[in-house]
């Protein structure tokens, strides 16, 4: 369980496999500026306190961070999440690949390594592994494979970041902008 006085480094470290879910949720509440007051080794409580938010912001992020624990996750597949597979199916009609899968992958790029790279694809290959989820097929290169199962694929609608948002147990680190990742 996670408590307010826990540090952000301390909750990333001892939940690895759910780190990228954990600290999308704390940038969420408000803790993502670079060169202010909130730090990876201050508390949950005193690093929302020093961004002027009041005691029940900290007990709501908790209480979300909890709750995000408790998730079950599958590590033997990819796992699409109901909102991404909407937001697939409604790009693929728009652009007249209605019933085609997502190609999965993964390129060197960023300043961490590492990124994904999302499209659309007609059919797996033969040097594919297809996962399916939510009725869609995913197409993951066999080499890429062991590094990308267990990932799962959301849809993320904010004012300030829409997009793909992918949770990858693998990962180890990713850059300050998001962007990019390491194994």
């Amino acid at each position: 369980m996670i408590s307010k006085d826990m540090t952000i480094e301390e909750i990333l470290s001892l939940f690895p496999q759910k780190s990228q879910k954990l600290a999308h949720e704390i940038t969420k509440a408000g803790l993502h500026c670079i060169g202010c007051g909130a730090a990876t080794w201050e508390t949950l409580e005193s690093g929302m306190l020093s961004h002027g938010m009041d005691l029940s912001a900290v007990f709501n992020l908790v209480e979300k961070l909890n709750v995000l624990l408790k998730e079950e996750s599958n590590p033997t597949t990819i796992t699409l999440t109901p909102r991404a597979a909407e937001k697939l199916r409604e790009f693929s009609e728009d652009e007249g690949k209605s019933g085609w899968g997502l190609r999965f992958g993964e390129q060197a790029a960023g300043c961490s390594g590492m990124e994904y790279t999302l499209d659309f694809s007609e059919k797996g290959s033969d040097e594919d592994v297809v996962y399916i989820s939510q009725g869609m097929e995913i197409h993951v290169k066999k080499t890429m494979s062991s590094r990308l199962v267990g990932s799962e694929i959301d849809y993320i609608d904010g004012l300030n970041n829409s997009g793909f948002k992918i949770s990858n147990p693998h990962v180890k680190s990713s850059c300050g902008c998001g962007s990019s990742y390491n194994y």
